[in-house]
């Protein structure tokens, strides 16, 4: 039983890292019987940056990011307006906890309910999409399709549920202007006040780690910002589609960011091999030969002398938001929880408020 789940925002890039997307997710998770945390919490994110916070024990929506006071230039209550809908969803997921018991013939223990929707829009092609996914105890439950605009039921569970919402074309197509054109309205407004956050560039930190003599050579870079970067292995000036494991980008508690790539050890001429770093919008990659005198280990030889110490981390860290988070695991595919309190009503409701 999943009790607590990570929130990885993977963004999936190719090695042209020119394109700026940016993203806005809403984060919601109602929790039942789990000691020392609120049964709800609910996370705004732009860009992988977390600008919201509210949870049942402090009962109002807190900013983390200065430039968000800058809303109340838009909408006068706007704090107000975001506390009241986000005091909405903590009755509504709450609820939505109880049927979704009903549902898997649960009566108590920990159980963990979830929503997550938002938009994402290129600012070069003016591309949008957007996204809308339930989960419950940290599996898929119920996804939104964009392009065929209807839900999908990866559980048996939700089939009533997917059912009763795609029967509701009017909804549906609420939804579709909601995530394609209100959420997409908002978020070029919050990248707009927070340009000078969210648009600056930050150079990561790159460091060669191995565990011991034996064991794959890791590639890290940690510290950059944004999150539109890419990292691979190449040999004799070519990258290695072979003998690479490519490790996601990961939050770092101060916003920045960090990603690795797993290299087989080589058998023979380390001097040809080199792991590459290319981050939007900076046009020098950052190249790290791979150099033994250069890797940084925790190993100690037969004589109890060590060779190395650790400076960076071998397992990259999620982000933990309120000593909690969520698991989103694909881009563009999702998981989250089952229907509303009467199935249909309730949850037209959670449209309006992207950041809550």
């Amino acid at each position: 039983m999943k009790t607590v789940m990570f929130l990885t925002l993977l963004e999936l890039f190719l090695h042209d890292t020119t394109a700026v997307l940016h993203t806005l997710k809403a984060f919601y998770t109602a929790s039942s019987e789990v000691p020392d945390f609120p049964e709800f919490v609910a996370v705004a994110v732009v860009d992988g940056i977390q600008v919201e916070y509210y949870d049942s024990n402090i009962k109002r929506v807190t900013t983390k990011q200065d430039w968000m006071n800058k809303m109340t230039e838009v909408k006068d209550d706007f704090w107000e307006w975001q506390t009241e809908a986000a005091m909405y969803h903590q009755k509504w997921l709450k609820a939505n906890t109880e049927v979704a018991k009903q549902r898997f013939n649960q009566t108590g223990g920990v159980h963990v309910y979830q929503l997550m929707h938002g938009c994402e829009w290129d600012d070069e092609t003016n591309e949008v999409n957007g996204y809308r996914q339930y989960g419950y105890d940290g599996e898929d439950f119920l996804v939104l399709d964009m392009k065929a605009m209807t839900y999908v039921a990866p559980k048996p569970q939700a089939v009533f549920t997917k059912n009763q919402l795609n029967s509701d074309k009017a909804r549906l197509e609420y939804q579709k202007y909601y995530l394609t054109h209100e959420c997409v309205d908002w978020l070029r407004t919050f990248v707009n006040y927070g340009k000078s956050s969210l648009m600056r560039t930050d150079l990561p930190t790159v460091s060669l780690l191995q565990m011991s003599p034996s064991s794959r050579i890791t590639c890290h870079a940690t510290g950059f910002y944004p999150n539109r970067a890419v990292m691979f292995w190449r040999k004799d000036g070519e990258e290695l589609q072979e003998d690479v494991d490519h490790g996601e980008i990961l939050p770092n508690p101060d916003g920045s960011f960090q990603m690795s790539a797993d290299l087989e050890l080589p058998s023979g001429d380390w001097e040809k091999y080199d792991c590459v770093f290319q981050l939007a919008g900076v046009k020098e990659d950052i190249i790290t030969r791979l150099e033994k005198r250069e890797i940084k280990t925790n190993h100690v030889d037969h004589t109890n002398t060590i060779i190395g110490n650790v400076s960076g981390v071998l397992v990259v860290l999620a982000l933990i938001i309120a000593g909690g988070g969520y698991l989103i695991r694909k881009r563009r595919t999702a998981k989250r929880p089952p229907s509303p309190v009467s199935d249909s009503g309730v949850e037209q409701s959670m449209l309006p408020n992207p950041s809550s």
